[in-house]
């Protein structure tokens, strides 16, 4: 080994290493542990196959949404004042 090259230490090697080994560890206790169930029910299962026939059976009236208008309305208020010509002649 040279003189003039400085010696190299594997702290903070072995330091990521362990917050990484334990965060995998974590992340799988949280979303795998013994307190987790699955919140998705698989289609035959569930009573509704679409939220739309989950309203209907609820009894609520579905109806599309209004078209938007091509053209947007005039603005309400005063006109926007002319900007400054950079050009002077």
């Amino acid at each position: 080994m040279d003189k003039n090259q400085p010696k190299r230490s594997r702290v903070p090697v072995m330091v990521a290493l362990a917050v990484a080994i334990f965060g995998m560890l974590a992340m799988l206790v949280v979303d795998h542990g013994p307190w987790s169930r699955a919140h998705a029910q698989a289609a035959d299962v569930a009573n509704y196959h679409t939220t739309g026939a989950a309203a209907r059976a609820a009894g609520v009236q579905i109806a599309p949404t209004d078209p938007k208008p091509e053209l947007e309305p005039v603005a309400p208020g005063p006109k926007p004042a002319q900007p400054a010509s950079p050009i002077t002649r």
